[in-house]
């Protein structure tokens, strides 16, 4: 019974270590964001400032990064953890 406790605690910190290593990955990731995005912001405006093209990839890349964001650090809403256990109670009681 021990060994069984034992392997459900192993099994969640090695969840946590991953969750945790996601987490750091996305803020490196948030970090190299605002440094391009701002060096690419300098670079349009010093060569053709009346062509705003820095706006493109500070869209596109940030809706990434948001969409990531969300995932990474909302609860999952429809087929989370609390779900599959809620499913498995249901398939357990039949």
């Amino acid at each position: 019974m021990e060994s069984i406790s034992n392997n459900n605690e192993n099994t969640k910190y090695q969840s946590a270590v991953a969750h945790v290593e996601k987490v750091k990955e996305f803020y490196n990731n948030l970090v190299v964001y605002g440094v391009v995005i701002t060096a690419l912001a300098i670079f349009n405006f010093k060569t053709a400032p009346y062509h705003l093209w820095f706006f493109y990839p500070l869209f596109f890349w940030g809706l990434g990064l948001a969409i990531r964001g969300f995932k990474l650090f909302s609860p999952q809403l429809f087929f989370g953890k609390a779900w599959e256990e809620r499913k498995i109670r249901e398939f357990i009681n039949k």
